[in-house]
Parts: C-alpha cells; sequence; structure tokens
C-alpha cells in the first residue's frame, strides 16, 4: 500500500495540495486540489481572506479522503513576512494586512529612529524591503498600538493554518527570520531589538525547526475532513522549500527559486552581515538544518502575471514566451524599481519606465513580455557577478526551480546574460522541498544529499548551455 505525503503549498495567487509518494526509488507528485488566491482591498488595506484560505485547505484535505489516499502526514508552507495578532482568546487582532499593502510607508525612517539601517543590518543580515514584519509592526505601533497591548501571540500565516488544524502553536523558523527580528548568531529572536522597538515580547514565542512535529488534527477537523493526519513543520517560508529541491549536492551551487518573485542566492552555513552584502542588498534568510540562504529579492514573474491578467486576450504563459521571443525590442526596466511592486496597471508601469527613460516603448504583448524578461535576466547577470565578488567564488551552473523553470525563453536568455549553463527544474519545487522535509522526518531518506540525489532522478530537468542552447545533458 502507497504510503502519502500532502503538502500544502499556498502562492500569493493560487495554493494547491500535492500528494506525494516513492515508487522504484523515485518521488512521484500529483496535484489533487487547487484554489485560487490574492490581495482583496478591506477598509482601504490590501488584505489575505484567511478564513477562506483555511476553508480551502479543508476542502483539499476532503478529496484526499475522496480519493482514499490518506497522507500519513501533512505540512503548509506559504509566502513570507505576514502574520497574524491573536488575543487571548486567539481571534485575529484587526485586519490581515498583505505585503503589498501601502501601510509601511515610512515606517523604515519609524524603525530607523531607534535602530539605524547598518546596525540593523549588522543584527539580523535580513535584506530591507518595506514590507519585512518589522516595518509592518512598527505600523500596527503607530496606527494601531491597542492591537499590539491586547495580542498574546504573533503566528506567521502558515504557522497560523497549522495551528487551526491541531490547536498547537509553534512559529518555524525559516519564515521567523524574514522578519527581520531574529538573530543569525543566536537562531533565536533577538529580545533586546524588539524591546527597543517597543514591541510586545510575549507574543514572540519559541522558534521550532522544520521537521518539527506541530500535532495531529483537532478531534473537529477529524469529523470535518474524515481522518486524521501528523502536521508536520515544513521551511514554511516558500522559498526555504523551493530550495531544498535543488537537484545538486554541490556546495558551490547557485540556485534561482523562480516564481512571483525571483530569489537568487547560494547556501552558507554563516550568514554574511557585513556593510557590503547590505550594500548589495542582499539578505541571509534561515533554512533547514541551519543553513542560511544568501540571496537577493528580485522582482519576478510577478510583472508577467500581472501582464498576462490585465491583457485583452486569453493567453498561456507559453504562448506569451513564443511571442516574446520573437521581438527585436532592445529596452529594458528595472524589475526591482518600487513602481512595480503593485501598479493599478503593469503594462502602464512598464510603458511608463520605457518613456521616462527615453526607450522604445512596448506596445504588444509580446514586446510587453519581452522587455520583462530581458530585464530579469539581465538582472540576474548582474546579481551573480554581485555574488561572485563577494564571495570570492565562481559559479559555473545556475539551477532555476519553480514554476519559472518552464519558462524557455527566460531560462535562454538568463544563460546569455550570466554566460553560465542553466539547470531548469524541476517546476513544483516549493512542494517537494516541503514534502522532502516530511520524508526526512519519516526516515525515507537518511539525509538531504540524498534527498536531493533522488530529486535530481525523479523529474524532468532541462539545460542549457552558456550561449542558450537547450541541450540533452543527463
Amino acid at each position: 500500500m502507497d504510503k502519502y505525503y500532502l503538502a500544502v503549498d499556498i502562492g500569493a495567487s493560487s495554493g494547491r495540495h500535492m500528494l506525494a509518494s516513492m515508487k522504484d526509488g523515485k518521488m512521484q507528485l500529483e496535484e489533487v486540489y487547487r484554489f485560487p488566491n490574492g490581495m482583496t482591498e478591506k477598509n482601504g488595506t490590501l488584505c489575505w481572506d484567511v478564513e477562506r484560505l483555511f476553508t480551502e485547505i479543508k476542502n483539499g484535505l476532503k478529496v484526499c479522503k475522496e480519493l482514499g489516499k490518506i497522507p500519513v502526514s501533512m505540512a503548509i508552507d506559504t509566502w513570507a513576512v505576514d502574520y497574524v495578532l491573536l488575543d487571548e482568546n486567539d481571534k485575529i487582532l484587526g485586519d490581515t494586512a498583505g505585503y503589498r499593502d501601502s501601510r509601511t510607508n515610512g515606517m523604515d525612517e519609524k524603525v530607523y529612529e531607534k535602530i539605524p539601517l547598518g546596525a540593523l543590518y549588522a543584527r539580523t543580515g535580513i535584506q530591507k524591503q518595506i514590507f519585512n514584519t518589522i516595518y509592518q509592526l512598527m505600523a500596527v505601533k503607530e496606527n494601531y498600538p491597542e492591537q499590539l497591548e491586547q495580542a498574546e501571540s504573533m503566528l506567521m500565516i502558515p504557522d497560523y493554518f497549522q495551528f487551526l488544524l491541531t490547536g498547537v502553536k509553534k512559529m518555524e523558523y525559516t519564515n521567523a527570520t524574514t522578519t527581520q527580528l531574529v538573530s543569525p548568531q543566536t537562531k533565536d529572536w533577538d529580545y533586546e531589538l524588539i524591546d527597543l522597538l517597543g514591541f510586545n515580547r510575549k507574543i514572540f514565542k519559541e522558534i521550532s525547526m522544520p521537521g518539527t512535529v506541530v500535532g495531529n488534527f483537532t478531534k473537529e477537523i477529524q469529523e470535518e475532513v474524515g481522518f486524521d493526519c501528523t502536521v508536520v513543520l515544513p521551511a514554511t517560508h516558500d522559498t526555504g522549500s523551493a530550495v531544498l529541491a535543488v537537484p545538486t549536492n554541490d556546495d558551490n551551487a547557485i540556485y534561482i527559486s523562480s516564481g512571483t518573485w525571483s530569489l537568487m542566492g547560494i547556501e552558507r552555513k554563516d550568514a554574511d552581515c557585513s556593510m557590503e552584502s547590505m550594500r548589495a542588498n542582499f539578505t541571509n534568510e534561515g533554512g533547514y538544518d541551519y543553513r542560511f540562504r544568501f540571496l537577493k529579492n528580485i522582482m519576478g514573474l510577478w510583472m508577467i502575471q500581472s501582464v498576462k491578467k490585465e491583457w485583452k486576450e486569453e493567453l498561456s504563459f507559453a504562448q506569451i514566451c513564443e511571442q516574446a521571443s520573437k521581438e527585436e525590442i532592445t529596452s529594458l526596466v528595472d524589475c526591482n524599481d518600487d513602481c512595480f511592486l503593485a501598479p493599478k496597471s503593469m503594462i502602464e508601469a512598464v510603458q511608463t519606465f520605457c518613456r521616462e527613460s527615453n526607450q522604445q516603448i512596448p506596445e504588444t504583448i509580446g514586446e510587453i513580455a519581452a522587455v520583462i524578461y530581458n530585464s530579469l535576466a539581465k538582472c540576474y547577470g548582474e546579481t551573480i557577478r554581485e555574488i561572485e565578488e563577494i564571495t570570492g567564488n565562481t559559479y559555473d551552473t545556475i539551477y532555476v526551480v519553480g514554476g519559472g523553470a518552464n519558462a524557455g525563453y527566460l531560462n535562454e536568455l538568463t544563460a546569455k546574460y550570466t554566460k553560465k549553463k542553466v539547470s531548469a527544474g524541476p517546476t513544483e519545487a516549493t512542494a517537494i522541498g516541503n514534502i522532502t522535509v516530511q520524508m526526512l522526518h519519516d526516515g525515507v531518506f537518511t539525509s538531504l544529499p540524498e534527498a536531493r540525489t533522488c530529486i535530481g532522478k525523479s523529474f524532468d530537468i532541462r539545460h542549457y548551455d552558456e550561449n542558450g542552447n537547450e541541450n540533452q545533458e543527463v
């Protein structure tokens, strides 16, 4: 009888339930349920509908029951930085704001009144992004101080869903580090920093590592979905899970977790909290087994997703890629410019940037996509040069995992702009990494290197040479 493991992988635009099992030494994946996600405006704030999302989590569990494929364990991962504050009755205080909301505007200056940016980076090693939890909490402190006073606990979004399933609160390490409130030395909350900022220290609960058992379903959940299951902490930050699925054991490997965001970097044993690293805008996010993901956050396929949604004609991502590959437009944009974070129209944002920088203005979907794909690849090239300069190492292969691994044209451009070989796949990296932690916990794999070797054999990987030509390398 097959043994199943369930990854509930929730991204900014959709979520899905992925069942995994082992057959003939290979990992097999099956998507059994999918649902939409997105931020909606509520009381003037961009929010997540966590109540609906939890209903969808339970709906997917019911599908597992209907299929007769009951998982022995499950784990939930989502995006980073967003959280809920819970009162003494475990009810959410305020609205569950999303990271693209503008409430954090100006909150960086409020934080720097207490601690300068350089000192903050030296303590946490986390890249300054205006949506980091530290700035979100400062926005609450400034505008709704009573919520922080009334709060008994804070849980990141996946921790909250796992609490609803089990009745047990666990704060997972990889996502906790994205708050910009965790010390890379102690791997624990920096309580001195928390006190300095005037945050309520009691809400910051003990941090647990991926592979920790949260608990089993409550009796109410068992009755509703029709079975019991052990909930295990994965790397709840989706990038943390995706990087676990990079199919190489080369310690000198560089990756791009390519999805809504492009996260480009390397794994390291120690954080680099130097001013050189800060000036280059690199972050040191916590990873599995206390590894650090030394990476840069790049806007990613959010730009293409937004254009696809806006465009009058219904086109697939493959069709958009195909049209872009035929264009000769040379205009480029700065993918990391704030104007692309949450524009009312991504098409207009791209056109405006080109107009204001005296470049050809893209008009067709192919031209707009070509500008975005070339700009992303150029950014990858600049980033890898920065990584090589900071680390003193050189890298010959870039491992692209996640949905962006399907974008053949972008992979070709990545190879051309970086002058590196590109290994593209697996595309379901986040779910695979989520499940890998569950399998490590259950003894299916004895080590991460063993798991990564299995991943490389289990899923399709496409290879490109330094000139962007796809080859049949195995």
